[in-house]
């Protein structure tokens, strides 16, 4: 155990993770130059096209140190985005040190901030590493600064990188030996495992990725998970070397994989603890939570008779993405489709992508909220995500709302625009503090129904692409809430149904409104779109109606025989409206998701 170093790297987005990884790989040579590609980490398309990490890898590099030694570190890439932090806290839970990485023009960040509060919540030892030192903007004594009074870290024991260019990488594979502990642990006492990961194979079932933190576990071995008893004979047991490579057992302090012919990724669940069935530990490690998801959409295919490939490509989604949750929904708009929750914004895009791209399906969302929580008058409570179930106003007490805990940290000429950003969206200011006499950071308590539309973007644009963004849920506070239907012709479209604050409805229900008008085709008869709150209409806009001119061949004459043709013009038109059906295009459930700008 003295010879192997468990770490990860943890960075705010866009600092040279994925990158530093794939120099750390090519250093170690466990892949040869001619199988070598970027983000070599980062299997799926739409993690290499956005340059992101969606799922946690591991890699064991094999290393002989400046003294002759050999080691074995084991390094945990995690994702950087803040939807996926429960991901991150389980695998920095799996780890003894952490390699945390600055951008030498950038400076720390908002997530910098919020992973090194992640890592020390863990105990975790620390080595900041300064990457891109290489770029003609890099400041690296700027940064040291920060470091130093943002992070509370030694500057001097920094290391000077520039992954890109292959630049300190022996320097940073040296102070993961020399400055990282090595494990704890008792091969002897009974097995203690815990899963930071797992992914499906098509051909083995479940992938189960662990850290050994006591006993030993070999192919062969009866094991349980501990949060749902689910009871496995082990098959093959190993370690991850960009391909997985068969072992003999793991011990305390190593970190690999386990198969067992486990048919659904949702049975292993992240963040639970293994342990043989006979002689197994007495307590779990502390820590599991199951994922909660906190925005809620609908997903209906565009044409309806491809609800049963949606069905099987939901399955099999699910089958890789544990965190997933989705139930049967249906809409008189939209025909079948399936309620689903995402763990944030990025998960539900990066779901939508999925389902487009590998099962070549076309969908449509619905607007996408938060839950709320209901309280009857006779004081029962229920939880609602979706609009078309919102009771009857008469019969609440009191409605409320899921709120964060935002942290966004910017360069102090923009402090103004973002105040403004944050009141609209009904924030409440709690502190703001200097971190640098240039950089502050501002904490918010702001509506998480608020945040879903479209902050982020707009948080970027007004601050030019420096604002970083960080947040937590502190729980549910009171608020006053409304469904706002929206009206076709008279008849109510479920699917475009929004719950929102009061405040909100009259200026979010004219937006929809004109979005509407712009999208849905002009008819032979007046169509009206209306926004209403029960009975009362808060919006409306009216899409013209085709004319054909009757009266064009009476010229001259006399007038009544002009309004005689009018007036059966006009009845027909009438006649028309009430049989008329109006056909809602895709694009206009679309476009009312988009903000107005």
């Amino acid at each position: 155990m003295k010879h192997i170093r468990n770490f990860s790297i943890i960075a705010h987005i866009d600092h040279g993770k994925s990158t530093l990884s794939d120099r750390l790989i090519q250093e170690t040579g466990i892949v040869s130059d001619r199988d070598f590609q970027d983000q070599i980490l980062d299997t799926m398309d739409i993690e290499r096209e956005r340059g992101i990490t969606i799922k946690s890898q591991t890699v064991s590099l094999p290393y002989t140190a400046k003294d002759g030694k050999e080691y074995v570190l084991n390094l945990i890439d995690t994702p950087g985005h803040v939807d996926f932090t429960y991901e991150v806290s389980r695998a920095l839970a799996s780890c003894e040190g952490a390699l945390l990485i600055v951008d030498a023009s950038q400076g720390v960040e908002a997530q910098t901030l919020a992973n090194l509060y992640l890592a020390l919540e863990h105990d975790l030892e620390i080595i900041p590493i300064i990457n891109k030192i290489d770029l003609p903007s890099a400041e690296i004594d700027w940064v040291k600064g920060q470091i130093e009074e943002d992070l509370g870290l030694d500057p001097e024991a920094s290391i000077l990188t520039s992954a890109k260019n292959g630049i300190g990488i022996a320097d940073v594979l040296e102070g993961a030996v020399e400055l990282l502990p090595a494990p704890e642990g008792d091969p002897a006492a009974p097995l203690k495992a815990l899963i930071f990961d797992s992914h499906y194979d098509p051909y083995r079932g479940t992938v189960v990725h662990f850290r050994v933190i006591d006993g030993k576990m070999k192919a062969g071995d009866t094991i349980k998970f501990m949060s749902n008893d689910a009871s496995y004979k082990v098959e093959e047991v190993g370690v991850f070397q960009i391909v997985r490579v068969p072992r003999k057992e793991l011990s305390a302090g190593e970190v690999g994989y386990l198969i067992a012919g486990i048919k659904t990724v949702s049975d292993t669940r992240c963040g639970d603890t293994i342990t043989h069935v006979k002689g197994g530990c007495e307590e779990a490690v502390a820590g599991f939570k199951d994922p909660t998801p906190v925005v809620f959409s609908s997903i209906y295919p565009v044409a309806s008779d491809d609800y049963e490939e949606l069905t099987t490509a939901m399955e099999k989604l699910q089958l890789n993405d544990a965190s997933l949750i989705y139930e049967k929904d249906s809409s008189a708009a939209l025909g079948f489709g399936f309620r689903c929750g995402f763990l944030g914004l990025l998960h539900l895009e990066v779901v939508q992508e999925r389902l487009e791209r590998e099962y070549g399906l076309s969908l449509i969302l619905t607007a996408p909220s938060v839950q709320y929580e209901v309280e009857f008058n006779t004081g029962e409570v229920e939880i609602i995500d979706n609009p078309a179930l919102y009771p009857d106003p008469t019969t609440i007490s009191r409605t409320s709302e899921p709120f964060i805990k935002a942290a966004i940290i910017v360069p102090e000429r923009y402090m103004g625009a973002v105040m403004k950003l944050c009141l609209d969206r009904r924030g409440i200011s709690v502190n703001y503090q200097y971190l640098t006499n240039s950089r502050m950071e501002m904490i918010f308590e702001l509506p998480l129904a608020e945040v879903v539309y479209d902050f982020y973007d707009k948080l970027k644009s007004i601050t030019q692409g420096y604002g970083s963004f960080d947040y937590e849920l502190i729980g549910y506070k009171e608020t006053d809430l409304v469904k706002l239907d929206f009206l076709i012709n008279g008849e109510k479209v479920d699917a475009l149904a929004q719950l929102v604050h009061k405040d909100r409805a009259v200026s979010r229900g004219r937006v929809a409104c004109e979005k509407l008008k712009e999208e849905i085709p002009r008819q032979m008869f007046k169509v009206a779109i209306q926004g209403a709150i029960g009975a009362k209409i808060v919006s409306r806009e009216t899409i013209s109606a085709f004319r054909k001119d009757v009266t064009a061949k009476c010229y001259g004459g006399d007038i009544s025989r002009k309004r005689k043709l009018l007036e059966k013009q006009k009845k027909g038109k009438k006649r028309m409206k009430m049989v008329g059906q109006v056909e809602i295009p895709q694009s206009a459930f679309l476009a009312v998701l988009k903000s107005d700008d």
